[in-house]
């Protein structure tokens, strides 16, 4: 979904903040494999995925874990660098082409200090991203391997499609061979 058909759609706003906010952003069309971010980026970049899927992940010890997919009509923001000013403490990298509008939160800033609409904006956005960590973390600590499976299915089954599977296990906090099984499992 296009960034100007978000704003209208999802989020209601009218053709005068949509050019506005349009005008803050830029496109960046950007290959498979791109890497966005890197541990210890201070990057106030804010990211609205119009096409493609992008993975956050970090190495613990060689191995190196999906911490959380963002495909089409989500966005993404350094939560660690834009509010609490810490480094960034993963990788962000393009699953498959992508295309991203970008803008950096500091030039949205003043806008959202001044204007009721654009605070609103900024507030659904960050209940998404809240509510994606929380459901994250909840699933980690609370469902086994098949219950986290099934959820991902339910809620974004084209991922299955589109990452590798070795990224998906990770997600899932499994092993390939685990997601195997349970990938036939459900076959049945």
């Amino acid at each position: 979904m296009l960034l100007k058909d978000y704003f209208h759609k999802e989020v209601g706003l009218s053709c005068e903040y949509i050019d506005l906010l349009e005008s803050l952003f830029e496109t960046l069309e950007l290959p498979k494999g791109y890497e966005l971010l890197k541990v210890g980026s201070k990057s106030k970049k804010v990211f609205y995925i119009e096409k493609g899927l992008l993975r956050v992940y970090y190495y613990k010890e060689t191995k190196d874990i999906t911490h959380m997919f963002f495909a089409e009509k989500s966005f993404f923001a350094p939560v660690e660098n834009i509010f609490l000013e810490n480094n960034f403490p993963y990788y962000l990298e393009t699953v498959e082409p992508t295309v991203l509008k970008v803008v950096d939160y500091t030039s949205i800033e003043s806008y959202i200090d001044n204007d009721l609409k654009i605070q609103a904006l900024v507030r659904n956005i960050l209940t998404n991203v809240i509510k994606k960590l929380s459901q994250r973390l909840n699933s980690l600590q609370f469902q086994s391997a098949q219950e986290r499976y099934s959820a991902l299915l339910e809620s974004n089954p084209d991922i299955l499609l589109r990452a590798p599977l070795g990224d998906i296990a990770s997600y899932l906090g499994i092993t390939q061979q685990t997601l195997s099984v349970i990938r036939s499992k459900n076959m049945d």
